[in-house]
């Protein structure tokens, strides 16, 4: 069977490209992925495989076979872009490889179908919205797609600083993200009478300060920043009244990051207020850490040396960018969950609008995605327990009537 999986995709390598083209033709942001749902619904009903749609938002779940058979396996790609500006003109951008997770994940699938395989148990075909926000997964969490869920699979392409094309690995370490955005109110004076006004300049200039000055255990990769800053008009002798900043704060421990935020909000508040203006702050978007999930990555590892290679076996790569993939398995601890992570020669890095890859390596994640998926519902002792638990009246209450 796995030979077979390796022929198929080597034999699909340019349809697989031209899905990948088509939908990196037609972008669309966090919660406005309209046409990329129609999109992938019409893949899913041409493969024979039910599916089911939101009533308030964007993304789609596909079920192929039966969970009283064996475990419920997730294949999660996510599906928005970024809004930047792309060759001076601001557009929709998948500058993150969104077009390629789904791809890779809608092409497991098709695979799988074509080659005659029937899964014993469920594949839930998880296509996420608004990763970009940070809140697509915890969407999905309330509306209950996650509650029967055994094993989850995501990918994610990498940089070449991180990984290079023909390499994967068994998992991606990310850390924890979260991003605040301030408001500052003073009063408008003229800029010849500065005593009659409050100045929110200066409270920018001392939160951007004090922020700065926070210190943090030095053992853990952790780091906050002021990365956006907005005051005043078009008068410059007018003693601005209102400005707005925002904060990006990451560690790679959850825990760490709680210290930081709280040192973060206490630092804004004080400084900020200092010359009475009114500071206000809120949390616009937050992600957790990766959490290991030792068995799962060991089933990977072996999947990406059976489809590419030992010499394409990588270590996870530390990594402090956020993903809210990882959300599912904070939210769910028995998940367990894993994010292959795809060396693509991906440059000059995630999110700059110009980002290339390799597209050959499209077929690399494919394989991998496959055979993961493969042996999971090969391994006997674990269907076989899985199977038995829901026997005896264990198994979760399913999310295909919530969704």
């Amino acid at each position: 069977m796995i030979e077979k999986i390796k022929h198929w995709v080597d034999e699909n390598k340019e349809s697989i490209k031209s899905t990948y083209n088509y939908l990196h033709s037609n972008a669309e942001i966090s919660w406005k992925e309209e046409k990329t749902t129609e999109y992938l619904c019409s893949q899913l009903k041409m493969l024979d495989i039910p599916f089911k749609t939101f009533d308030d938002h964007t993304g789609v779940i596909g079920y192929w076979g039966n969970e009283e058979e064996g475990p419920v396996i997730g294949l999660r790609a996510d599906i928005d872009a970024l809004w930047q500006i792309v060759d001076g003109e601001w557009k929709a951008n998948h500058s993150c490889g969104h077009d390629a997770h789904m791809t890779m994940v809608l092409y497991t699938i098709t695979c799988l179908k074509e080659i005659g395989f029937y899964p014993k148990g469920l594949l839930k075909i998880i296509f996420q919205p608004a990763e970009e926000s940070g809140k697509g997964a915890q969407a999905l969490i309330e509306k209950g797609v996650m509650n029967d869920v055994d094993y989850l699979l995501g990918i994610h392409v990498r940089p070449i600083q991180e990984l290079t094309f023909g390499q994967a690995s068994p998992a991606i370490y990310h850390g924890a993200t979260t991003l605040l955005k301030g408001r500052i109110e003073g009063i408008q004076a003229h800029g010849s009478r500065p005593n009659q006004g409050i100045n929110v300049v200066d409270s920018l200039g001392a939160i951007i300060q004090a922020v700065n000055s926070v210190k943090i255990d030095p053992t853990v990769s952790a780091s906050a920043k002021v990365t956006m800053v907005q005051a005043g008009g078009n008068n410059i002798n007018i003693i601005p009244d209102y400005a707005e900043f925002g904060i990006d704060i990451r560690a790679q421990d959850n825990h760490v990051l709680h210290q930081l935020i709280e040192q973060i909000e206490h630092a804004i508040l004080y400084a900020g207020s200092a010359n009475r203006a009114k500071v206000e702050v809120e949390t616009l978007a937050a992600m957790v850490a990766a959490e290991p999930s030792p068995e799962m990555e060991e089933l990977v590892k072996a999947a990406i040396v059976e489809a590419l290679g030992e010499d394409a076996l990588a270590a996870p790569p530390v990594t402090p960018g956020g993903e809210d993939f990882h959300f599912y398995k904070s939210s769910f601890p028995h998940i367990q969950a894993t994010m292959v992570g795809l060396g693509t020669d991906l440059q000059p890095g995630l999110h700059h609008p110009n980002m290339s890859f390799n597209l050959d390596s499209l077929q690399n994640g494919v394989k991998v995605l496959a055979i993961s998926t493969l042996k999971l519902l090969q391994q006997e002792e674990i269907c076989t327990k899985v199977k038995e638990t829901k026997i005896k009246g264990w198994n979760r209450s399913t999310s295909s009537s919530s969704a």
